[in-house]
């Protein structure tokens, strides 16, 4: 297989509290008043049509990520490791919360030891607009215990328990599994993730028509405060500024910034990495489909080794990589 970078086919998700900000990013949301996220790379385990991603232009379009990866992922993979159901072990999704998402967390290491048919989480969320007095909800508050979290539930108080943390564009927000969170309303985020959907919902803001549940959340909650965001660690890239975001056991998150137009060469080291276009534009020198606009993601296969990035002045850009399997 001759490898090439793969683009895709977005998959918009229509939710009670989204809007149409993703329209500002290439999307194109149709009829649909209320879009809250659109899957930019999935491989879900547990849905075929609708949570697994379909090439959208070039010698492999039609086909799915899934599809490639069963025919031959070392081209795809190199030394890196699928998820444990054969799958690309990474959900890349952008998010707009026009309200608040529900308070939620996702299931822990105990959890899903006796439930095979869940899947842990680790998530980070990469703020990419906020509006004035935007706050989002991660961790729960020293000294709150299950059992006064039960009672905040049953009253209606529970967003009093949870750490409260302004929105600032440009910030990360690493979300482990265990973490009790929600996006507040008026933000956009970039989301990175491992691939799994499942999720426990403690409190939805007064709507009714979604199921909470209460009894999983709390034996997956992390009764403690979420670990603070560390300072940044900041390199050039030729004129580019190169800031680590993230690094978590499942990947490192990197956004590229360039102040001039440039062309800069990105050493693709025996792992999958995953472009998303933030603003600007950009292009891969050499190689079949189409540029890289605002709120289009690729993925560079590990076959590939390098790549030539080409960027006008004052693009950004996220570059998600996969770490290799230990030997």
């Amino acid at each position: 297989m001759n490898p090439v970078p793969m683009t895709f086919a977005p998959i918009l998700k229509p939710k009670v509290w989204g809007g149409q900000r993703l329209a500002d990013y290439g999307k194109d949301l149709g009829a649909m008043d209320a879009v809250g996220e659109s899957w930019e790379l999935a491989d879900l385990p547990d849905s075929i049509e609708e949570g697994r991603s379909v090439v959208d232009s070039g010698p492999l379009a039609g086909k799915t990520l899934h599809a490639l990866l069963e025919e031959d992922s070392s081209w795809i993979m190199g030394r890196a490791s699928c998820s444990d159901e054969g799958g690309f072990p990474l959900l890349i999704k952008y998010l707009d919360a026009r309200e608040d998402l529900s308070m939620q967390v996702h299931p822990d290491e105990q959890w899903v030891r006796s439930h095979p048919e869940d899947h842990l989480k680790t998530e980070s969320w990469i703020i990419l607009e906020a509006e004035e007095g935007a706050m989002l909800y991660k961790g729960i508050r020293p000294g709150v215990d299950p059992d006064a979290f039960a009672r905040a539930i049953e009253d209606g108080s529970v967003v009093d328990l949870v750490e409260v943390v302004p929105a600032r564009v440009g910030d990360c927000h690493d979300l482990p599994s265990g973490t009790c969170h929600a996006l507040g309303k008026g933000i956009l985020v970039a989301e990175i993730q491992t691939p799994s959907d499942t999720t426990f919902r403690v409190f939805d803001w007064g709507r009714t028509d979604r199921t909470l549940h209460i009894e999983q959340a709390l034996q997956c909650i992390a009764f403690e405060p979420a670990a603070k965001m560390e300072a940044c660690e900041r390199t050039r890239h030729g004129s580019a500024q190169v800031t680590r975001l993230s690094k978590t056991p499942h990947y490192l998150i990197d956004r590229i910034d360039a102040v001039d137009a440039d062309v800069i060469t990105l050493q693709i080291g025996d792992a999958p990495e995953v472009l998303m276009m933030l603003a600007g534009e950009g292009s891969l020198e050499g190689q079949p489909g189409p540029g890289l606009e605002k709120g289009r993601t690729v993925l560079i296969p590990a076959a590939m080794e390098s790549v030539e990035l080409r960027l006008t002045a004052n693009a950004s850009l996220l570059r998600v990589t996969l770490p290799p399997a230990e030997n």
